[in-house]
């Protein structure tokens, strides 16, 4: 659907920035509530979020992680100041699948068996959408007049990809990109080499995993590569940036916020 044709009377949605949108990244929360807006949609966004806890959480620090998940989930609980009484409770964006994943999958498996706390963490995971499959999916928008001259390329993260099956949408809202070329990453689908605290576990096997990402990208001509989560976009760009190349890294919601 293109977006000069899409309803206008649209209900609010929360955002999940992510920590590292927010500390480094905060081009990328602007683009994703400009485009938004654009749609028409009333975005809530909530001060006292923190990270989602997903570091803990594969750090093997349970306790930690659900401290931070029953925080996140109280946050989200709470209606936007929009919101009517007689209303549900908004769809939550988030510009990460890596977030989503943990949203939808490992809060469910921190509260597995707590009557408490287990339905209101399958509750929060219901409402949650990577930002490019609630364009894609949720609003049934593909088209939203950006332009874009020249070629990209597109790693999909590993979370996206792989835990939460989105891959379809950003490559169709890529596409619909006006004046850009789109041409594929050879072996698109290997980590990036930053896999959260595996990064930190085992730098070797990160550095060596960013080396064949940097080659591979290197061989599509691409000055551009775009990604949907801040996680790989850090460290691609950094392995870019000490290496001394040209190329960039964008999420995909700065491509698509573009105009002429």
């Amino acid at each position: 659907m293109n977006h000069q044709a899409y309803n206008l009377t649209m209900p609010a949605v929360q955002l999940f920035i992510t920590c590292l949108t927010d500390s480094f990244f905060p081009q990328t929360g602007e683009a994703v509530v400009d485009i938004l807006h654009r749609l028409g949609m009333d975005v809530e966004f909530a001060r006292d979020q923190t990270c989602c806890g997903q570091p803990q959480f594969n750090a093997g620090l349970r306790r930690d992680a659900r401290a931070i998940a029953e925080h996140t989930i109280k946050v989200f609980e709470r209606p936007p100041r929009s919101l009517k009484t007689s209303e549900v409770l908004p769809d939550i964006i988030t510009p990460s699948g890596s977030c989503a994943h943990h949203f939808r999958h490992n809060y469910l498996e921190l509260f597995e068996g707590d009557a408490v706390w287990y339905p209101r963490a399958k509750a929060l995971a219901g409402r949650v959408f990577e930002f490019t499959e609630y364009l894609v999916d949720k609003l049934h928008v593909t088209d939203l007049g950006a332009k874009w001259d020249g070629l990209l390329t597109y790693h999909p993260s590993c979370h996206t990809l792989r835990g939460i099956n989105v891959d379809r949408q950003p490559r169709t809202l890529l596409q619909h990109v006006h004046g850009a070329i789109l041409v594929d990453l050879p072996n698109a689908e290997e980590c990036c080499g930053f896999g959260g605290v595996m990064s930190v576990e085992h730098p070797e096997l990160s550095a060596e995993w960013l080396k064949r990402k940097i080659s591979n990208l290197q061989s599509t001509n691409a000055p551009t590569l775009v990604v949907t989560d801040a996680g790989c976009l850090m460290h691609i760009a950094g392995g870019l940036h000490r290496l001394g190349k040209t190329q960039r890294v964008l999420h995909i919601a700065e491509i698509l916020r573009q105009r002429q």
